[in-house]
């Protein structure tokens, strides 16, 4: 073999070829991770909670202005890279049981691609108050906003499809990643609602999310994508 054959098997094999994926890979591992951990910052700093009437929100949030304005932030992280961080682990959990991970991406997908809509209504009392609107008609207005059009639909997709479907994700994963990641993502978002609707408990809401954002990395990080 001349040394010109010999670089160019060099340059061509599997192993010299090999390190290539780490970067991308390390990448789609760190958008799995941040789009939750951004969500569980933000159920962390949120002034008010889930099971607040719209008068009690605007009257919390415009009490603390300077966590509503990191929660605006957040929104704007989490909906650049959560559906992102969904569609990476969907593919994996495809590959790993095609119908019941199949199920769970449609499911998943469904509720979190409507995330804009629920982040819609988190500028409206900062916006308000800037704008002189009094905090009654602020408050009317939000409940305008929940329910005009589709928006009583969508309130239930997203409910339903993140919680269902990141169950269902979990569940299809459970032979391609480590048991207790399986267990974290199936774990999450029940823990999530339960947290946020029946408790009332911001920190546990937090550490709802970051089990999400845990099981979603190890996910990305370890399962092979479904080739389509």
């Amino acid at each position: 073999m001349t040394e010109s054959q010999r670089d160019i098997a060099l340059t061509t094999s599997p192993s010299a070829a090999a390190p290539a994926p780490s970067v991308p890979r390390g990448l789609a591992v760190t958008v799995a991770a941040v789009g939750p951990l951004a969500v569980a910052l933000l159920r962390l700093l949120l002034p008010s909670d889930t099971t607040d009437d719209s008068a009690a929100v605007i009257a919390t949030t415009l009490s603390h202005p300077e966590f509503q304005t990191a929660v605006l932030w957040l929104d704007y992280l989490a909906m650049l890279t959560l559906p992102l961080a969904v569609l990476l682990v969907a593919v994996r959990a495809v590959r790993a049981a095609p119908v019941l991970g199949s199920i769970g991406a449609v499911v998943a997908w469904l509720g979190f691609a409507t995330l804009p809509w629920a982040a819609a209504l988190d500028p409206v009392p900062l916006a308000a108050s800037d704008a002189g609107v009094p905090q009654n008609a602020a408050a009317r207005l939000l409940d305008a906003l929940a329910t005009i059009g589709p928006g009583s639909l969508e309130g239930m997709v997203f409910v339903v499809g993140h919680v269902l479907g990141t169950v269902l994700l979990g569940l299809a994963l459970r032979r391609a990643v480590p048991r207790w990641a399986a267990v974290a993502i199936v774990v999450s978002q029940p823990l999530h609602f339960v947290a946020a609707v029946v408790l009332a408990n911001h920190v546990l809401d937090a550490l709802a999310w970051a089990l999400t954002a845990v099981g979603f990395a190890v996910a990305v990080a370890v399962a092979r994508p479904a080739r389509f």
